[in-house]
């Protein structure tokens, strides 16, 4: 079997002696799903000419990389060698091309941030972030609390607890601290006549909902009002805060949630928050590219994040008596 040597990359010669770059990009997609049809797709091209490439690149090399398998493809010794390489180089060649595109002022800011916080908080400031920052072209996507900074993003926006998950060459900024409390509809009959704000035992007999996501909410909340969360009566569960916050609209029972996701249902009095809002522990931060480093940090990062920073930290309004 022939063993791939990779080339000197200080000899010129030794470059212009490259297999075809498509054919190298063909076998390493082909290679990552072990088939020239997934392939295919990847690439918008045909089934065939991801075959030829193949073939081609086999020729070149003087080596077979793929055991053909009934429909599928199975990588030899010498295809596991190559394929660890191109993964490698290709890979490394798409960040540094999305890195010197993000260089540029004009190229979009590719913001990460939960679901929940986009829709409630995010979208509301869309026209001021506009007002405020006219060159930033913003393009938001959502994820979960779990996610951290990946190619392709230029910031994560997340709530997380002290110490602060964050890889290598990374940095992350404290954007505000998180508040959470109890919301319910204000016509509901669970709180009586009184416009006194109710003792926090009242919740000990009212339906909570709560989110897969935050299951500590609940317990956390209880802890600082000193109750015991062994006596909550959970109602419905949810998989998203998004989720529990609209089943709250409609009546279903008690919510619990930061207070940046209701502050425009608590202006417009579509919600109540008899108790109030809590500190917790965790932070809703903001992770950046580390300055000066390999990859290149977006020309706006700095502008986004004091707007954020200013945005967060404006009291919001409490709506607390029903």
């Amino acid at each position: 079997m022939a063993r791939l040597t990779p080339p000197d990359s200080s000899s010129p010669a030794s470059l212009e002696a490259l297999p075809s770059l498509n054919a190298l990009r063909a076998f390493d997609v082909a290679a990552r799903f072990e088939s020239a049809s997934r392939a295919a797709e990847a690439l918008h091209v045909t089934h065939g000419a991801v075959s030829r490439q193949i073939r081609q690149l086999e020729e070149t090399l003087g080596t077979q990389l793929f055991d053909r398998a009934g429909r599928g493809l199975k990588l030899t010794p010498a295809g596991h060698e190559l394929a660890a390489a191109t993964r490698h180089h290709l890979s490394g060649l798409a960040r540094v091309c999305a890195d010197l595109s993000r260089s540029d002022a004009r190229a979009p800011f590719v913001l990460s941030c939960p679901g929940s916080f986009l829709a409630r908080w995010f979208i509301p400031r869309l026209g001021a972030l506009k007002a405020a920052l006219p060159e930033l072209e913003l393009h938001l996507t959502a994820s979960d609390d779990n996610e951290g900074l990946r190619s392709g993003v230029d910031g994560v926006l997340r709530f997380q607890t002290p110490p602060f998950t964050q890889s290598e060459h990374q940095e992350t900024r404290i954007l505000g601290t998180e508040r959470i409390g109890p919301v319910l509809r204000p016509d509901t009959d669970w709180l009586g006549e009184t416009t006194a704000t109710p003792a926090p035992q009242t919740l000990l007999t009212l339906p909570l909902l709560h989110t897969r996501s935050r299951p500590q909410a609940w317990p956390d909340w209880c802890s600082r009002q000193g109750l015991s969360s062994d006596q909550l009566h959970y109602a419905q569960g949810f998989e998203h805060l998004n989720y529990l916050l609209e089943a709250t609209l409609v009546g279903l029972g008690v919510g619990i949630t930061p207070d940046y996701l209701v502050e425009e249902d608590l202006r417009s009095r579509r919600l109540i928050a008899p108790w109030g809002f809590v500190e917790t522990r965790a932070c809703l931060t903001l992770t950046l590219p580390e300055s000066g480093r390999t990859r290149a940090r977006h020309p706006h990062a700095k502008a986004l994040a004091d707007w954020l920073a200013r945005e967060l930290n404006t009291p919001p309004v409490t709506s607390r008596n029903p």
